[in-house]
């Protein structure tokens, strides 16, 4: 996906929508349906919600699956009046815009995210490889599937979902040994 952070015109600007959590990619559908039926494609440009892929192992299978990363949250790029505000606020599923209180009117009013958030936001779900992500919690039984210590069964000591790494304490010559793992080297025992 290949999306545009800027705009030529300087009041087009990323906003944040509050949606139920889980039907993010609903809202999202339900969005892009009005926007072309009230035909407003001039003023709300592009409706993004943040996933990243990662890599589930369930089973022993592993599977690619998209994970939104922020959960009821969607980036709308729009440029703000009362007609665009309305159709996006009115759109079934959407709760609001992430608002700050404006002094002067005494009502909340939509906050636009920074060119740099965006850019941030917008390269974490631009990223082509999946994360693996696995269910695994300190004290539980693992066995190794891969590596030197292939077969070998373990207790989880660590886990690193930011380096997608585990540590497994393993059992040999009479004493434990740590052992460092990526995730996709164990499974559960």
């Amino acid at each position: 996906m290949t999306t545009q952070i800027t705009h030529s015109d300087p009041e087009v600007r990323w906003y944040i929508i509050h949606a139920y959590s889980g039907q993010e990619k609903r809202v999202q559908v339900n969005l892009e349906q009005r926007i072309k039926t009230m035909d407003m494609q001039d003023k709300i440009l592009q409706v993004v919600v943040p996933t990243e892929d990662e890599i589930e192992i369930k089973g022993g299978q592993r599977k690619a699956v998209a994970r939104t990363i922020f959960p009821g949250y969607i980036l709308v790029q729009m440029r703000m009046d009362d007609q665009s505000w309305f159709v996006v606020r009115n759109t079934p599923g959407v709760t609001g815009f992430v608002s700050a209180e404006d002094e002067s009117e005494n009502r909340p009013k939509p906050v636009p995210l920074e060119e740099r958030e965006v850019e941030t936001i917008l390269r974490q779900i631009e990223t082509d490889t999946p994360r693996p992500r696995i269910g695994l919690e300190k004290g539980q039984s693992v066995r190794i599937t891969d590596g030197p210590f292939v077969d070998f069964m373990g207790t989880v000591d660590e886990v690193s979902q930011e380096r997608a790494k585990v540590k497994v304490l393993v059992s040999f010559f009479g004493r434990e040994t740590p052992v460092e793992l990526d995730f996709l080297q164990v499974e559960r025992a």
